[in-house]
């Protein structure tokens, strides 16, 4: 009888499709060629490569055959620019080379090879299969082809350590599938034997001022979605980087055209400083902006019936404010007809300057530019500056291995049962390579037995981009989490009809930003200064000017307290029966947050959204593969209870 990893002809195992959402997948043997999941279909003639959904998907063939090129994703590259690809090595940058987010498959007989893009906004996953490989741009995909578990110590990361993903390494939410390296090309061979990878993408600096360059690669990123996308509208929150985009989206237009763009905003509230700035905004192109108000109302709060996420690869950044995201694309469909929606998502990490760009400062000898931006950073915080160049010098002489080293230690003492529950925070200070907050009392010493097993790993795998300064090391590990989480998000958004984009995530768009020199780095206590100068031109001046954004932190205490009973009964989960979390100390913690006492709110909010990201996944276990013939009954019929 065959066991679920292994279907035989015709048999459909279990489905769970998600719409249009963009899945690509294959397998590196050609002895795999008919199996796929179900629904899919193959991108080209003579093509081992699959494609669920609508998603865009370019191939073509090599002179003689010997060759097939895919394009797979939303990519800048011409018809004429594609064809040029077939009869020579496809350059180092092929991955980043256009606006958009795509990978490049290059398919022969004795090897399939995938070029990945250095944000991992398009990420790419590899499971062993039979004598050869699968790959796919889902996770998920892949868990149900080789009835993968889900894996518990890349929970704990994401639970007890979301500041420091290199934790996680390579590791996806399923036991037996890996990521593979963003920014490579990657060989999976046909038959035995281990992909070869080679690191294709380094972020050295480029001379010369970076906001030319900045300008040019989002405002191509945001050009590409609206010649590409159908009925598109726009965030405008009010704060720089929707706005940005949104500015540089109507702008694209022509002159007939006016672009959607929505404010949210709380019912019977339209005084928030946000909604202000967005009017301003609308009223700076008023043949170009039509805006629209969308009030919320309770059943909008945060943490309101989060366990109603959709199952995706790994908790979606925004299984908290669910019910407020859904509503606003449901509302998007109903009223404005959206089907592509662009949002500034991504930009507060891209744009970035982290403290640790003091320790740049001193071990590139910057030494009145440190102490002037450890002052602006010091009156910012309202701390003293001493301890931040103190901090700054340690961190100057420590490497990024050392500081995992340490950091190792440090768990391996809070893994100690004899440990007092209250455990310590492991940041000792603000400019430091990784920063982790206080260990909670409800976290199991099973689960900081495992993120000290993590924490060592990482220490021993070596770092594929020595060299680089710390704070732009820094942002490639946080540039990658969130590119490659915000797929997630891409997941619930298709679920309500709409295909969601984040220019800012572009890897274009972090490669410009990634390379600028040290002399032209913005100062760690500026905010946005780059994208401020980038877009002067196009912006409100109010709005190029702005120091602050909006915050919801109010709503999400409200929502806390509205849904405390639903939540409580999340501690009796997944998680507890994985023996990560204590339920009885994870509900004292809930009640003690719903009553407003002061506490980090990170880690109890990322173990929630675990919980329910793990309820979705064991309802809807994974899409179904078939190896019946593309449009026989077989392939898309009835599917196993």
């Amino acid at each position: 009888m065959p066991g679920p990893g292994n279907p035989v002809s015709g048999t459909v195992l279990d489905t769970n499709l998600m719409g249009d959402f963009m899945t690509f997948g294959g397998f590196s043997g050609t002895g795999d060629g008919r199996l796929r999941p179900q629904g899919a279909t193959l991108i080209g003639a003579g093509s081992l490569s699959w494609r669920l959904g609508d998603a865009p998907a370019r191939s073509v063939m090599a002179r003689g055959g010997h060759r097939n090129v895919l394009l797979l994703g939303w990519c800048g590259a011409t018809p004429a620019e594609l064809r040029r690809l077939t009869d020579t090595t496809l350059p180092a940058d092929i991955a980043w080379r256009w606006p958009g987010t795509y990978t490049v498959v290059e398919e022969t007989p004795d090897a399939v090879v995938l070029h990945t893009d250095p944000a991992a906004a398009l990420p790419l996953y590899a499971a062993t299969w039979r004598d050869g490989w699968a790959w796919s741009t889902s996770a998920r995909v892949l868990a149900r082809l080789i009835s993968a578990p889900v894996d518990a110590r890349r929970l704990v990361c994401s639970v007890l350590a979301p500041s420091v993903p290199t934790l996680a390494g390579s590791r996806t939410f399923f036991d037996g599938v890996e990521q593979l390296a963003p920014g490579s090309r990657i060989e999976l061979p046909a038959g035995a034997g281990s992909p070869r990878c080679t690191v294709q993408w380094r972020p050295d600096a480029v001379p010369g001022l970076p906001h030319h360059r900045l300008r040019e690669a989002l405002s191509a990123a945001v050009t590409l979605r609206m010649e590409a996308g159908r009925e598109v509208s726009c965030d405008l929150s009010g704060g720089l980087d929707s706005t940005t985009v949104a500015v540089l989206a109507a702008t694209s237009l022509s002159d007939k055209h006016r672009l959607n763009t929505v404010t949210i905003h709380p019912e019977g509230d339209e005084s928030g400083a946000d909604l202000h700035y967005a009017r301003l905004t609308s009223a700076a192109y008023p043949d170009r902006i039509t805006h629209h108000l969308l009030p919320l109302a309770v059943e909008h709060l945060p943490y309101t019936r989060i366990t109603a996420v959709p199952a995706t690869d790994e908790p979606a950044p925004s299984t908290l404010t669910r019910a407020r995201l859904t509503g606003q694309f449901h509302w998007m469909r109903r009223h404005l007809g959206s089907r592509t929606h662009l949002t500034g998502d991504g930009g507060d990490s891209v744009l970035f300057q982290p403290p640790a760009h003091l320790a740049d400062l001193v071990r590139h000898r910057r030494w009145r530019r440190a102490v002037n931006e450890a002052l602006g950073w010091a009156r910012l915080r309202r701390c003293p500056v001493t301890p931040l160049l103190r901090d700054a010098v340690a961190m100057a002489r420590m490497g990024r291995r050392d500081a995992l080293a340490d950091l190792a230690v440090s768990l391996a003492g809070f893994a100690d049962t004899s440990a007092s529950r209250a455990r310590p925070s492991v940041d000792r200070g603000s400019v430091r390579w990784f920063t982790l907050l206080p260990m909670p009392g409800w976290a199991e010493p099973a689960a900081l037995r495992l993120l000290s097993e993590a924490a060592g790993r990482a220490a021993d795998t070596e770092d594929t981009l020595t060299g680089l300064d710390a704070s732009v090391r820094i942002l490639v590990d946080e540039v990658r989490e969130v590119a490659r989480t915000a797929v997630a998000d891409v997941g619930l958004a298709a679920t309500c009809g709409i295909d969601l984009h984040n220019p800012f995530l572009d890897p274009r768009v972090m490669d410009t930003v990634l390379r600028t020199s040290i002399d032209h780095r913005p100062p760690v206590h500026g905010y946005k200064p780059l994208l401020g100068r980038a877009m002067r031109h196009l912006l409100p001046p109010a709005v190029a000017a702005r120091t602050t954004k909006g915050s919801f932190d109010a709503d999400h205490h409200a929502g806390l307290r509205v849904n405390l009973p639903e939540l409580l009964d999340l501690a009796d989960g997944h998680l507890s029966d994985l023996g990560l979390i204590d339920p009885g100390r994870f509900r004292r913690h809930l009640r003690e947050a719903a009553a407003g006492i002061p506490m980090p709110l990170a880690m109890l909010e990322q173990a929630l959204s675990a919980e329910a990201w793990l309820r979705a996944h064991h309802e809807s276990p994974g899409p179904a593969w078939t190896d019946a013939p593309v449009g026989s009954t077989r392939a898309n019929g009835s599917t196993c209870a």
